[in-house]
């Protein structure tokens, strides 16, 4: 297959840091290579990947000062993508509606993988669009907008071979909190429960300027650099050792969260997850098994003395059945080849069979 990736410019792909639809797209890109597939991937200039690399712009947005207006560039990428859609046989576009008008105009398929959240705001144009094909990471994203045309629930995974496995946490323990600082993603809960608890609280946060006010004020102020320790944005090899040290990872969420991939990523290390149980944390964790689901902060609290129940291994085991980046790009080869086969037999008759390519 000739297949297209399109990936926001705002991080690299792979990401250094923070950016887990960066790093999604990284893996399957590079897995799609791997299987023989034609890939071109549309990102950054400072990506890294094992397919073509075709960009409009040098580096990631995010950590240039220069730019103003990020739309200008992410519309520019798109214009490129369809100006040359006869190229391909697919087009998987990860940068959310900005693709929608695009598609309507192009017959080379595309999918859309919806990353964020669905909500009120973006109904209206996701209904006028809706014919147009969508992956959910989730089942339980797509319950605002249940009518779209799904065409494939997939997973988001992870290289397992960057997650070390721990059997057992650190000597000293601590409780770990990734992500991005705001207050749906519950960095400010996250010391709540350190507090309440008398653990001690390690934190990789990723600060963008629109949550800078609520950084200082709920986070900053309650680091002292003892019981709770900030350590800012981290690479792939420090987040392993940061959540594989852990008694537990937090993840004290105050919105749907589409996916999640933190959780994840705690889990292959060995190390479980206590989260709220919204979005789809109740299909990413396995309650009682791998980590807690709980409802409300007090349920959390009490869960963290209850974290030396899990064995470890479990959790390492759960991700390796349900969140490897092979089991991710096995399902979207098969959602591809179902919407290629698809347009060919609604055209001029049906086309030779889409014969997938050997996993070497």
């Amino acid at each position: 297959m000739r297949i297209a990736q399109v990936a926001p410019l705002w991080e690299t792909v792979p990401p250094t840091g923070y950016g887990g639809i960066e790093l999604v797209v990284a893996l399957l890109t590079d897995e799609l290579v791997k299987r023989g597939h034609e890939v071109t991937l549309f990102a950054s200039g400072d990506s890294r990947t094992l397919a073509k690399l075709e960009s409009v712009y040098p580096r990631a947005i995010r950590t240039d000062e220069t730019v103003r207006d990020y739309n200008i560039y992410l519309n520019l990428e798109l214009q490129e993508v369809y100006r040359r859609a006869d190229e391909f046989d697919i087009i998987h576009s990860h940068v959310d509606y900005p693709a929608l008008p695009y598609a309507n105009f192009t017959k080379t398929p595309t999918v859309h993988t919806l990353h964020g959240p669905l909500s009120a705001e973006n109904r209206f144009l996701f209904t006028q669009c809706k014919h147009q094909n969508y992956v959910s990471i989730s089942h339980s994203q797509r319950e605002p907008l249940t009518d779209l045309n799904y065409v494939g629930n997939v997973y988001n995974g992870i290289d397992l071979n960057q997650y070390e496995f721990h059997n057992y946490p650190d000597k000293e323990p601590y409780l770990a909190f990734l992500g991005r600082v705001s207050p749906e993603k519950g960095a400010h809960r996250a010391i709540e429960i350190a507090k309440r608890t008398g653990y001690k609280l390690k934190m990789a946060c990723k600060v963008d300027e629109v949550d800078r006010e609520f950084f200082e004020r709920e986070i900053l102020a309650h680091v002292d650099g003892k019981q709770i320790e900030l350590m800012g944005e981290i690479n792939p090899v420090e987040k392993s050792k940061l959540i594989g040290g852990a008694i537990a990872t937090l993840f004290p969420i105050n919105w749907r969260e589409p996916f999640g991939l933190v959780m994840a990523e705690s889990m292959a290390t060995g190390t479980p997850v206590i989260a709220m149980a919204m979005g789809a944390a109740p299909e990413v964790i396995a309650h009682g098994k791998t980590g807690f689901l709980c409802q409300t902060i007090d349920e959390m609290v009490r869960a963290v003395d209850k974290v030396g129940q899990i064995n470890r291994l479990a959790c390492r085991d759960h991700v390796v059945q349900k969140f490897g980046a092979t089991r991710m790009a096995d399902g979207y080869e098969e959602v591809y080849a179902r919407l290629i086969e698809q347009r060919f037999a609604s055209s001029n008759g049906r086309p030779k069979e889409v014969v997938l390519p050997k996993v070497v």
